[in-house]
C-alpha cells in the first residue's frame, strides 16, 4: 500500500469511526486511596464504545467538570455532523460558566467489555489547608455517586481498526527494551502503576515514584522484574528526591552497560524548553515524525535498543531530568518519553 493509500484508507476510518468520542458518564463509586488520592469510577452504556486495542497502560483522557450548579456541556453533539473536528474550538467559544473546565487524566483502570462498563480515575487532591484549588480537585473533593460528568477518549472499534493509526493517548513504547525505568512525582502514579501491572515478567528496572506522603503509598501489582521504589516528599522541595534517585538508578558512566557503546560518553544539549510559555512533551513517537518529515536520519530507529525511560511530572523536574539524561548520561532521545504533566504555579491548558 502506498503512503497515499494509507493516508486515503486513515481518513475513510476516521470519517465514518471518529478515533476520539465524547462519553457522557456517571459517578458511580468514589474511594479515598489515600489523604492525596481519591479514585472516582465512571460508568454508563456508552462505554461499550470506550478502550483501546490491549492494556490502557498510561492512556490520557479529558474530562470536562461542570462548573457547579450546571450541566456539562453537549460536547457529544459538538462532535457530531459537519462540527466534529471543530468541536474544541467550539466549546472554547463557549461563555467560561457554561463550558465549564477541561482536565487531562490517565485512566487506572478499565472494565467497559463486561454489563456494567466502568473505568477508574485517580485524582491527586490538591487542596489548600481551606479545601480550595483548582477545578478538578474541588470537584473531585465533593464528587458523590450519580454527579455526572463528560469524558473524552478513544473509540474501542476505531482504535483496533487496522487502518486506524495507533491512538495518540498512550505513550509507553519501549519496543525491544527490556530494561527501563519508570520516574514520576504523584500526577503519574496512576499511570506508572496501570504500566507496571501490564509488564511481562522478562522486563527489569527502576520504578521511581515521589509522593507527598508516606501514606500515600500503594500497593502495585506485576509481573515484572522492575524494582519499585516510593519516595516521601514531606517538607522537601518537589521532585528533590526523585531526580537524586533517578541519579542513583541511572549513573554517569552506567549506561554504557545498557547502550552497547565501548567507552562512557555524554550526549549533546537538549534544545531549551520555556515550561512557562509551552508544554513540555517529547516522546520518540514525536521525534520519529520529525525526522521523517525533516528527510534526515540521526541513527537507529525508536524502539531499538535495550534501554527506555518514561519519565512525567512537574515540568521543571522533568526538564532537569531530561538535561541529565540525554545530555550527562547520553541516553538517546528516541528511548525517551519526557512529559510535563502540569507546571508549578500555573493551571493546566485545556
Amino acid at each position: 500500500m502506498t503512503d497515499v493509500t494509507q493516508r486515503s484508507a486513515r481518513r475513510t476510518a476516521a470519517d465514518t469511526e471518529p478515533m476520539v468520542l465524547a462519553f457522557d458518564v456517571v459517578v458511580t463509586a468514589v474511594q479515598d486511596l489515600t489523604a492525596n488520592f481519591r479514585r472516582i469510577t465512571f460508568g454508563g452504556a456508552c462505554l461499550e464504545a470506550f478502550g483501546v486495542a490491549g492494556d490502557t497502560l498510561d492512556l490520557r483522557i479529558k474530562i470536562v467538570i461542570p462548573t457547579a450548579g450546571r450541566a456539562c456541556p453537549d460536547i457529544a453533539g459538538m462532535m457530531r455532523g459537519s462540527a466534529a473536528s471543530s468541536w474544541y474550538q467550539l466549546w472554547l467559544g463557549m461563555d467560561a460558566e457554561e463550558r465549564g473546565s477541561m482536565r487531562t487524566y490517565t485512566v487506572r483502570e478499565s472494565r467497559c467489555t463486561g454489563p456494567q462498563p466502568e473505568i477508574d480515575v485517580d485524582f491527586v487532591m490538591h487542596l489548600d489547608g481551606d479545601g480550595r484549588g483548582g477545578p478538578a480537585s474541588e470537584w473531585a473533593a465533593a464528587a458523590q455517586p450519580g454527579d455526572r460528568v463528560c469524558i473524552i477518549g478513544p473509540n474501542s472499534s476505531a482504535a483496533q481498526c487496522t487502518t486506524a493509526g495507533a491512538y495518540g493517548g498512550i505513550e509507553w513504547s519501549p519496543g525491544l527494551a527490556q530494561h527501563v525505568l519508570l520516574a514520576g512525582d504523584e500526577t503519574a502514579v496512576p499511570a506508572i502503576s496501570a504500566i507496571l501491572e501490564a509488564l511481562p515478567a522478562d522486563m527489569s528496572g527502576h520504578a521511581i515514584l515521589e509522593v507527598p506522603d508516606g501514606q500515600d503509598v500503594q500497593p502495585i501489582r506485576t509481573r515484572s522484574a522492575v524494582t519499585i521504589t516510593w519516595l516521601a516528599r514531606g517538607q522537601r522541595p518537589h521532585g528533590e528526591l526523585l531526580e537524586a534517585a533517578v541519579r542513583n538508578a541511572i549513573r554517569v558512566p552506567g549506561w554504557v552497560s545498557l547502550s552497547g557503546r565501548g567507552a562512557a560518553s555524554g550526549g549533546s544539549e537538549p534544545e531549551e524548553v520555556d515550561i512557562d510559555r509551552a508544554i513540555l512533551w517529547e516522546t520518540p513517537q514525536l521525534l520519529e515524525t520529525a525526522i521523517v518529515q525533516s528527510g534526515v536520519n540521526p541513527g537507529r530507529p525508536p524502539g531499538t535498543q535495550p534501554f527506555y525511560a518514561w519519565i512525567a511530572g512537574e515540568a521543571a523536574v522533568v526538564r532537569g531530568l531530561r538535561r541529565y539524561l540525554v545530555r550527562d548520561v547520553g541516553v538517546d532521545r528516541k528511548q525517551v518519553a519526557f512529559m510535563g504533566y502540569w507546571r508549578k504555579g500555573r493551571a493546566e491548558l485545556s
